[in-house]
């Protein structure tokens, strides 16, 4: 079952669920044209890396925007936020942990010859397809500072 299937039959859920489901449905609707509009950008049926880059792109938004809803002394509106997160992440792959994004960098940084913070285009145009919709770009980029300074 394709990603862009399950999305449809969780839709479909979360109609039966009501009041229940009526984030989720949402959520769902949301992303659907999100998808949607990338498919019509792109002129084709978008695959599951693409639909997952999406959904990947949703979350982003959603984690950049808390901070500031936070700011304005917002908690529903945080605390929406992060139960759409929470339903976003159900479709993307697993997510990978800290300590292997680590691993992962200390790897590229070894194969690029990287040796200083001047490399880290290099080894962030290496990781960034290995770790895309399995881990949050920020922490990624705050891993290979890390590694380039030495401090990891």
């Amino acid at each position: 079952m394709s990603l862009k299937e399950r999305l449809t039959a969780d839709m479909k859920e979360a109609m039966k669920a009501k009041d229940a489901g009526k984030l989720k449905l949402s959520v769902i609707r949301m992303v659907k044209a999100a998808i949607k509009n990338q498919e019509i950008e792109r002129g084709h049926e978008l695959s599951d890396e693409e639909v997952i880059e999406v959904l990947a792109r949703e979350v982003k938004m959603r984690r950049d925007s808390i901070p500031e809803y936070e700011k304005a002394n917002r908690p529903e509106t945080v605390e929406t936020l992060q139960q759409e997160i929470n339903i976003l992440m159900e479709y993307l792959p697993q997510q990978l942990s800290q300590q292997e994004i680590l691993e992962l960098v200390k790897k590229v940084v070894h194969e690029v010859g990287a040796q200083s913070p001047k490399d880290m285009g290099k080894v962030m145009g290496k990781i960034v397809p290995l770790t895309k919709g399995r881990a949050d770009g920020k922490l990624v980029n705050e891993l290979v500072k890390q590694v380039l300074q030495g401090e990891a």
